[in-house]
């Protein structure tokens, strides 16, 4: 039987402030600078350091005497419902660490200890790849699933939700608290059960829908309030309150500058199919007459913000074609934006790199990561126009029913914290969003990364045949090579590249992702050659095989730098774990995307004039310039997310699922 509070706590979730404007921001970034300030480090690791003396006091208690001091803490836990209380948590962490090392056979480190700690105190924690996030995130998620309430364990693909679930089940289990997980596919009986559990493991996408559901469900009386009102008067419909979720408390996220940051430019959408065989139509026409429309005659692309902006003699022709269309399409407007589209899908969407085609559909790729969205579509005709392009059969348009965008659902979170390797440098923005200041945890063992200077070409095809060179000279000494590229055709170029070379190779991208764990697991080891596109939020550490270390450890080779800093950290961040050898290195060129997309004509004719010259300081110019490209996109790349939370918010004040602004 669920109790009218419980029905009250399902509802429930935080009511975000407005973001602050003018001299209120200001302000309040010197709060954050405030609030992310090295003493706070200092504090966390004397805490560790506390901890861990107190270990052999915890090590002398018998099994059973153990797990009745566990459940003892439980229960001070769960009365006082906080886990701010330092001589508290620390007494729970040191009896977490004697419990991970008996049940898990890890005893974590001093550095996961602050991590815990980090977490558990609202932070996000910056902790290198393979210094033990899983486990990091585990104890921190004990102290909060001991207070009975919702405690949310975020991570980036369901692979990793159930892995990492089953892996620390038996750690939770012996703590006297449940755990369970929850993801794509699942039915709603299953997923509430998954939901019911002190903590859930489950991925962003999944918790925001399953809250828009919810949402539907209660219809226009969204404030929990006024929900138990009715509900104890009686006048709520039946199934009103049955709800997926058990509501909203604590959130860890792991990889959170991806779900945070990188992700938060995507609104989640709800939506409906309704068949419109008008536009599947009129899509296949403008796919078939923009054929005719040429680059720099008929319009021209803003490569920076995708765009396309006809010129006098494109808007001429499309007044000419207008007439082929039928119904509304006619109307001049209406036919300049499925011209629009059509060119749009053609310039800006590339199959490869964007999408990929399976089992005749289109399927967009993570730009961001790598991976295949299958359960995903493209807004306002786009994915249509994709569709005609590829000369496959066109779905049904779609109508929003529900939108949130991630950036707005995780400011629901009571409390928020998160984990990632790569976080310094959205440390202002994760601030002024979530209010989520960035720790760095040091690294256990002292990082021998060799980070080599990028080597620099002119054009593409010598900047690919120097990658395919340098594949070769490394394997021959038996150290590992993981290669980095940015697209599934760049990978598929790559792989056939070193076919030619007779060379054996893994591949990993948006087409090839069945033996994911099996690929990386395999990449440390001797002589083997790896090739994945973007790194970022893989979730598996590539450990080193017998002997590796002798040859140098893993080597990482970046086949182009990204859009934002971070990613490329990211990929870095691959070799030379836990006190591990490793190096690392770029290979750019002027024809790269983030030249072309981000610096001016007389930039790039200056670079590529330095190049072709050879001129001395050549190399640190193109540097310098990538640098200037990539805060370039990263400030558009923040503009882009404003502007999706503005309009989030917005149409929450607007659209009757928001239950008429009460946000």
């Amino acid at each position: 039987m669920i109790t009218p509070s419980r029905k009250y706590a399902h509802a429930r979730y935080r009511k975000p402030p407005k973001l602050h404007k003018g001299l209120d921001a200001r302000l309040n970034a010197l709060h954050g600078l405030y609030r992310r300030r090295p003493q706070l480090l200092r504090k966390i690791r004397e805490q560790a350091e506390t901890i861990d003396r107190e270990a052999d006091d915890w090590h002398k208690f018998k099994d059973s005497q153990l797990r009745n001091r566990l459940f003892e803490l439980r229960d001070r836990f769960r009365r006082t419902r906080e886990t701010d209380d330092d001589e508290l948590v620390n007494a729970a962490l040191g009896a977490l660490r004697e419990a991970a090392h008996r049940k898990l056979g890890l005893r974590p480190y001093n550095v996961q200890l602050m991590g815990a700690l980090a977490l558990n105190g609202g932070f996000l924690a910056e902790m290198a790849t393979g210094e033990g996030k899983t486990l990091t995130a585990g104890l921190a998620a004990v102290l909060n699933g001991w207070t009975n309430r919702p405690c949310h364990i975020i991570t980036v693909n369901d692979y990793l939700v159930e892995r990492d679930c089953k892996w620390m089940s038996p750690l939770y289990d012996y703590c006297g608290i449940t755990s369970s997980f929850v993801t794509g596919g699942m039915e709603p009986q299953r997923r509430q059960e998954g939901y019911a559990a002190d903590v859930t493991y489950t991925t962003a996408k999944e918790v925001l829908a399953d809250f828009l559901r919810d949402r539907l469900q209660a219809g226009l009386i969204q404030d929990p309030s006024r929900r138990l009102i009715r509900h104890l008067l009686g006048a709520n419909r039946p199934g009103r309150d049955e709800f997926i979720l058990r509501g909203l408390h604590t959130a860890i996220v792991d990889e959170a500058d991806s779900v945070l940051i990188d992700e938060a430019v995507t609104p989640l959408i709800i939506s409906s199919q309704r068949a419109n065989q008008a536009l599947t139509d009129a899509s296949n026409l403008a796919t078939e007459i923009s054929g005719g429309f040429q680059i720099d005659i008929h319009y021209r692309l803003n490569i920076r913000y995708r765009e396309v902006e006809f010129t006098k003699a494109g808007l001429e022709m499309i007044d000419e074609v207008c007439q082929k269309f039928h119904g509304l399409w006619r109307n001049p407007q209406r036919c300049e934006e499925l011209i629009r589209q059509s060119l749009l899908a053609r310039e800006f969407y590339k199959l490869g790199k964007q999408y990929i085609v399976e089992d005749e559909k289109i399927v967009i790729v993570d730009e961001f990561t790598g991976r295949p969205m299958p359960m995903r579509s493209w807004q306002q005709g786009i994915h249509q126009a994709v569709e005609a392009k590829e000369e496959l059969e066109i779905s049904d348009p779609t109508e929003t029913v529900a939108r949130r965008s991630f950036q707005r659902f995780f400011r629901y979170f009571h409390k928020l914290s998160g984990m990632t390797g790569t976080a310094r440098e959205a440390s202002a923005e994760l601030w002024q969003i979530y209010n989520l200041p960035v720790v760095t945890i040091p690294t256990n063992r002292p990082c021998i990364r060799e980070e080599k200077p990028d080597r620099v070409f002119l054009s593409a095809d010598a900047k690919w045949k120097a990658v395919v060179e340098e594949v070769q000279r490394v394997h021959a000494t038996g150290q590992p090579v993981l290669v980095g590229t940015r697209s599934v055709v760049a990978s598929e170029k790559l792989a056939s590249m070193l076919a030619e070379k007779d060379l054996r190779y893994n591949v990993l991208n948006a087409s090839r992702l069945r033996k994911e764990a099996e690929i990386i697991a395999e990449a440390g080891r001797e002589g083997c050659i790896t090739i994945a596109t973007n790194m970022a939020g893989r979730g598996t550490d590539i450990k080193l095989g017998v002997g590796v270390a002798d040859f140098g450890g893993l080597h990482v080779i970046a086949t182009e730098r990204h859009e934002s800093g971070r990613i490329d950290r990211q990929l870095f961040g691959r070799c030379a774990r836990q006190g591990d050898p490793g190096s690392c290195q770029a290979f750019v060129s002027a024809d790269d995307e983030i030249i072309k997309k981000y610096l001016s004509e007389p930039e790039k004719k200056m670079l590529r004039t330095a190049l072709v010259s050879r001129r001395p300081g050549a190399a640190k110019l193109f540097a310098a310039a990538l640098v200037r490209a990539q805060r370039k996109s990263e400030r558009t790349a923040a503009k882009q997310r404003r502007a999706v939370l503005r309009k989030d918010v917005w149409l929450e004040q607007s659209l009757s699922f928001a239950g008429g602004g009460e946000d």
